[in-house]
């Protein structure tokens, strides 16, 4: 377990490095390539989109940075099943192996992201490889007992709230170090060295221009952080990662899954099928939820980014204890589902009292409510889905629970973020509240798990 969850944190340390740039990162290819090429005909979209829905102040950085986490989300969902499924057939550290090394090449490629094009293959890149979570996970079902499931759930949601706690922090420190700046320094110096007067300046500028274009740019070093964890965790699989499936349990799965949806309705009717379905609905709204929050807090509070920042660091604190401590403890006393029950309820009073607060002690106590019940969320039905499902298939069922997700966190923003346009914070934090009943009444349907099989 102890290597699994190293795989795991230093993953989301290469994938959550990027969350606080994004804003950044669209001035910066705006003012390299203006409303022209890909970038022009994306913030066109994206103006007729605001136009229509009738918002106004920074809605380019915010949908711009919805619509690049919807490109990877989407990617994820259609490929997370069949690295899954493969997963199944020929093992999880195989799998693995492949995975981090494609990861790894979309942030080399984001390195040398010089022009816009180059970062969206980057990221398109990325998604298609994300593979390693729902791949890890299942290789936590191979090595804990059924009845221990949810405990080992329990420290894959440490590890994700240790990554989404450091990651961002180091990509904003990162952020104050431009490598393009020094790039371009160097060049000059080395023009002056060559002995180039003035009447050659422009030519050398444009030299320059055109070598940033296609090499660094002032987000390489987060880029190159990013790889740099990806190869550490890539040398630690190979090392230290041991093969979990058992060579009896490899099923026939087809490595060709024709889709997310295709393999989730190829599931037999029962618990595991309507328990994704569960998860999908409650990260639609969670996810709606997060990316809307830096707008409430701005707008009722006048958060500044650092500000934001604090808060994001009290969700991950408030996730590792939860996940860490109270659901290892939780589980064995009252079972996945009662606890499942629990956070659901928790989670839709905690945005109820974020969408309604007008102070910031009051601000946090949602966001400890939230933040604790998506705690108890995540693993049991990581858990629940594992142990409803057949030992031969718990790559390819895990894989479909992690395509949902992303295909939820990729629609998710997009549908928040047209709401609180659309209607205001308070409206749109109930509507989010009211949805996550939906996937309580589908837990209380939901039968107790065989844990003796």
């Amino acid at each position: 377990m102890g290597v699994i969850f190293l795989t795991i944190f230093i993953d989301l340390l290469g994938f959550t490095i990027i969350f606080p740039l994004f804003p950044a990162i669209l001035d910066h290819y705006f003012a390299l390539e203006g409303n022209h090429g890909v970038l022009g005909a994306l913030l066109g979209a994206i103006d007729r989109f605001a136009a229509f829905a009738g918002s106004a102040g920074n809605y380019r950085a915010v949908l711009f940075g919805g619509v690049l986490g919807s490109l990877y989300a989407l990617l994820q969902f259609v490929f997370s099943p069949v690295w899954g499924s493969l997963s199944d057939r020929i093992g999880r550290r195989r799998v693995l192996l492949i995975t981090v090394s494609g990861t790894a090449l979309s942030y080399l490629l984001w390195f040398f992201s010089g022009s816009f094009l180059l970062f969206i293959f980057a990221r398109l890149l990325g998604g298609g490889f994300a593979g390693n979570l729902s791949v890890a996970t299942a290789a936590v079902a191979d090595v804990t007992t059924r009845e221990n499931r949810a405990k080992g759930m329990g420290i894959v949601g440490v590890a994700f709230g240790l990554g989404f706690l450091f990651g961002p922090a180091v990509g904003s420190i990162a952020a104050f170090y431009d490598l393009s700046a020094g790039a371009a320094a160097n060049l000059a110096s080395a023009a002056d060295a060559a002995g180039i007067v003035s009447g050659a300046a422009e030519g050398t500028a444009t030299v320059g221009a055109g070598l940033l274009h296609f090499a660094v740019n002032p987000f390489s070093l987060p880029a190159l952080l990013a790889l740099g964890f990806s190869l550490i965790n890539l040398v630690w699989i190979a090392l230290k990662f041991r093969e979990t499936l058992n060579p009896a349990k490899r099923g026939e799965v087809p490595a060709r899954v024709r889709s997310p949806i295709g393999a989730l309705m190829e599931l037999e009717r029962g618990p595991a099928r309507r328990t994704n379905w569960l998860h999908f609905v409650f990260s639609l709204a969670f996810s709606g939820m997060e990316f809307s929050l830096p707008f409430l807090a701005t707008e009722r509070f006048g958060y500044a980014p650092t500000d934001m920042f604090k808060i994001f660091v009290f969700l991950g604190l408030v996730l590792i204890f939860t996940q860490g401590l109270i659901v290892r403890r939780a589980v064995p006393k009252f079972g996945e589902k009662a606890v499942l029950i629990c956070g659901l309820l928790a989670v839709c009073a905690g945005i109820t009292l974020m969408g309604t607060v007008t102070t910031v002690p009051a601000l946090y106590l949602g966001l400890a409510l939230a933040g604790m019940g998506s705690g108890f969320i995540n693993p049991t039905v990581s858990a629940l889905v594992s142990l409803y499902s057949p030992a031969e298939k718990q790559g390819l069922v895990l894989g479909v629970y992690r395509s949902l997700g992303s295909l939820a966190r990729a629609l998710g923003p997009l549908v928040a973020c047209f709401c609180y346009w659309w209607q205001g914070a308070t409206a749109t934090y109930l509507l989010v509240a009211l949805v996550t009943l939906a996937p309580w009444l589908m837990a209380i349907a939901l039968p107790r798990p065989i844990k003796n099989a």
